[in-house]
């Protein structure tokens, strides 16, 4: 990336490359309806994924190694990896992304957590959203208006940003009930903040990531979450619920559902599975 009058702008990036990806013929055009097409096409082709992680491999947040990772090889990755490649999409096409770190309060209360969360807003002539592809089962489809209580609906997932004095809450529904997914106070962060965000989600031994098999994988009807050994396939308004019975069958479901094979987790060490070493 570099700096032009005061803005940041992406280089070296291989845009066809990345919209092939996706699968997006469209025109590019900086318009909500261009964002919200683009957004829905890269989470629909981009699986959430920590296995790296588990394998012991730096996350890294170049845009050569993103490209390569989740572009050519047809990977997924996590919100640092998620954000930076869309950040950098969004500004060969032209838009003005601005990129954020956030507290994720779902678990524990915002004076407990660290920022260690990454998404980003675009302005538009209509207005500010919220674009968020890299936060897993809870991650919004679709752009959220930066305004108080606007709702941004996909299907029956329903997300909205609330203001509460000097920070913005991304809230939506879990199991019925209102919860909130991350705080922000929207300042913009360098690339130092990212890279020291993503350290710790990376190697920090008490992260999630370090610790647990952590997937998602989009499709027109539905989707498929991993939480270490359970498996939930939804379909429609059908929902399924499996185990992992082994490595294999991990693999298997990576070919199945998320459009890559991985050989190496077939000796994947994951510290919440301890029959799995």
């Amino acid at each position: 990336m570099r700096v032009r009058d005061g803005k940041t702008v992406t280089t070296a990036f291989d845009l066809d490359a990345y919209l092939e990806r996706i699968g997006w013929e469209g025109k590019p055009a900086t318009t909500a309806e261009t964002l919200a097409a683009l957004l829905g096409a890269h989470m629909s082709s981009i699986p959430f994924e920590n296995l790296d992680i588990l394998l012991g491999r730096p996350v890294q947040l170049g845009l050569d190694h993103l490209q390569q990772k989740l572009v050519r090889d047809c990977r997924g990755g996590y919100c640092f990896e998620h954000g930076t490649l869309f950040a950098a999409a969004l500004e060969c096409i032209g838009f003005e992304p601005v990129r954020h770190t956030a507290r994720v309060v779902l678990f524990a209360p915002r004076s407990e957590v660290p920022r260690t969360h990454m998404f980003l807003t675009v302005p538009l002539a209509g207005g500010t959203y919220v674009v968020d592809p890299g936060f897993g089962a809870l991650a919004p489809r679709v752009p959220v208006p930066l305004v108080d209580g606007a709702e941004a609906r996909a299907g029956s997932e329903v997300h909205w940003m609330v203001r509460d004095g000097r920070h913005w809450i991304l809230r939506t529904y879990l199991d019925g009930k209102t919860v909130d997914a991350w705080v922000s106070t929207l300042e913009q962060e360098n690339a130092a903040d990212f890279e020291m965000g993503n350290h710790f989600t990376a190697t920090h031994p008490t992260s999630p990531f370090v610790n647990r098999i952590l997937m998602r994988a989009l499709a027109p009807d539905g989707r498929v979450t991993v939480m270490n050994r359970d498996v939930t396939v939804a379909r429609g308004r059908e929902t399924r619920s499996t185990q992992l019975a082994d490595r294999s069958a991990l693999r298997g479901l990576l070919a199945e559902h998320f459009g890559f094979d991985l050989p190496e987790v077939e000796q994947l060490r994951v510290p919440s599975i301890p029959e799995w070493g």
